[in-house]
């Protein structure tokens, strides 16, 4: 089997996740897992739909955080996705006991993180986009601990152990964001 289509992935989704700030999450984990796989020359399909769907799960699971990621796991092997790709999703939320084990697992919890902090810096903004947002914003807000505290420093922090420098991590994050800035509403 070849795995699933994007647009397999995209109409789970759709089926599945009613939040549009979710979905929106969703693409944008999508797009800097892209981003990491080309950069590290890894399989950008493969990533990034694993990044697509890493949340499939949120509005099912919500009154049980520890199923979260495992739910989403289970849908995307029935749609073909590989197991590394499973592993790295089942791996993305801590609560389900599976280990971060591989660079893939690492690239995932970094990227779902840091889309959060990135979509923050964008909406301080007055214009509320992605356009003006330079790296070095990404940085200042990184260490403010105060913004955008949900989000885990510590998760971002982790894309190190691919490689690359902290700055290059949010750098590939950042680019890949404002090339889908439209369909992110920012």
């Amino acid at each position: 089997m070849s795995g699933p289509e994007r647009e397999q992935v995209v109409a789970a989704v759709e089926a599945r996740v009613a939040n549009e700030h979710l979905r929106r999450h969703m693409l944008a984990t999508e797009a800097i897992m892209r981003g990491l796989a080309t950069r590290l020359g890894e399989d950008p399909e493969v990533w990034g739909l694993a990044g697509l769907g890493h949340d499939l799960d949120s509005e099912e699971t919500e009154g049980d955080f520890a199923r979260h990621g495992a739910v989403a796991a289970d849908a995307l092997r029935e749609l073909g996705l590989t197991e590394a790709a499973v592993h790295a999703v089942a791996a993305h939320n801590p609560a389900t006991g599976i280990a971060v084990e591989t660079g893939f697992d690492v690239a995932l919890l970094a990227a779902d993180q840091l889309s959060g902090l990135i979509t923050a810096a964008a909406l301080v903004r007055p214009e509320k986009d992605l356009v003006g947002v330079k790296l070095k914003s990404i940085r200042k807000r990184y260490r403010e601990g105060a913004f955008a505290r949900g989000v885990d420093r510590e998760a971002i922090a982790r894309g190190s152990e691919l490689g690359l420098e902290l700055d290059e991590v949010m750098a590939i994050g950042l680019e890949a964001m404002q090339g889908i800035a439209p369909d992110l509403g920012l």
